[in-house]
């Protein structure tokens, strides 16, 4: 049973490659490569278009932020290239002469991460929770890289490379930046083992990090689909004005946007943890299922199936124990 779970996160992987060249996407931005939004004194977010990575786009699919402190800009991931990455540092020097002194990493999937080597050349600290080894040292990360070296080249080639953090955070703590608290909340397991949020106080401004996706089906991948749901519910608990998701606009219904991410991770696994009680074949569950509810969300084609057998994958593991 554990080879097929192998088999199947692998399989899993070659769908998500196979389907980038197929998703439409949003045109990407052309006034500039990044252009910044602010959400509140000093913090400012920029936008990934909603889409699967393509040369177009330049992999353009996540978002990022930077909060400028008196003493320094703090950036929150990296982007999906080194390009990107370096259009994001111009935008923040159009904006403070500051030097960017730390960058907080969320989690270790390729579009928040390709652009730490830009970061790490202007001496940026760079801070992560310690499971994000856990990916750095795998043969995914080293197959992904690779993948995307081809399929996304210029922007992502044989000098992008795979970046550690200058700090391994063991669990949940607090970094004070010019006067400016950043609560970085461990969160995982969940949408990966390494998940962190940072939450600005002061500012009440949540950067969720892919613990949250807005306006589209969330990434479910090897997720530890239970454990998200409950950090989900912990995440309630914070007074947020603005929520900047990993995926999607910021937004100021965090509650509503919360719980499109909880209710669809809770109807995958009821679907799925049903079929594997009653003996039904993932292809079966799949077509009997009604998604209705979701159908219509971006992404839907491309993630949708792919989740559900990872979700189905797991129940199987649950069965077991």
């Amino acid at each position: 049973m554990m080879q097929r779970w192998l088999v199947g996160a692998v399989a899993a992987g070659l769908l998500a490659l196979s389907a980038i060249a197929q998703t439409a996407e949003q045109p990407a931005e052309t006034a500039c490569m990044v252009c910044p939004q602010q959400l509140g004194q000093g913090i400012y977010m920029v936008q990934g278009v909603t889409a699967l990575g393509t040369v177009a786009n330049r992999n353009f699919i996540s978002n990022a932020g930077f909060v400028i402190t008196p003493q320094g800009v703090v950036v929150i991931d990296a982007l999906g290239s080194p390009a990107l990455a370096q259009a994001l540092v111009d935008e923040i020097r159009q904006i403070s002469p500051l030097p960017i002194t730390h960058v907080l990493v969320t989690h270790f999937h390729a579009d928040h991460i390709y652009g730490l080597q830009v970061f790490k050349a202007l001496g940026a600290r760079i801070l992560a929770h310690e499971g994000g080894k856990n990916y750095l040292f795998s043969d995914t990360a080293q197959a992904r890289l690779t993948a995307s070296r081809s399929e996304l080249a210029p922007w992502v080639n044989e000098q992008t490379q795979l970046v550690f953090a200058d700090e391994w955070l063991s669990g949940s703590q607090e970094l004070e930046v010019g006067g400016i608290r950043f609560k970085l909340l461990h969160m995982g397991p969940a949408h990966t083992l390494e998940d962190m949020v940072i939450y600005v106080s002061q500012r009440k401004v949540l950067f969720s990090g892919d613990m949250l996706f807005r306006q589209r089906i969330p990434f479910v991948g090897q997720s530890d689909s239970r454990h998200w749901q409950q950090a989900l519910t912990e995440l309630s608990n914070l007074s947020v004005d603005w929520v900047v998701p990993g995926h999607g606009s910021p937004s100021r219904e965090f509650a509503k946007d919360l719980r499109l991410t909880q209710s669809y991770l809770q109807f995958l696994r009821m679907s799925m943890l049903r079929a594997v009680e009653e003996g039904v074949s993932f292809d079966e569950a799949y077509q009997a299922t009604d998604w209705s509810a979701y159908v219509n969300l971006p992404l839907f084609g491309a993630a949708n199936r792919m989740n559900a057998f990872n979700i189905y994958l797991q129940a199987e593991q649950e069965a077991m124990k």
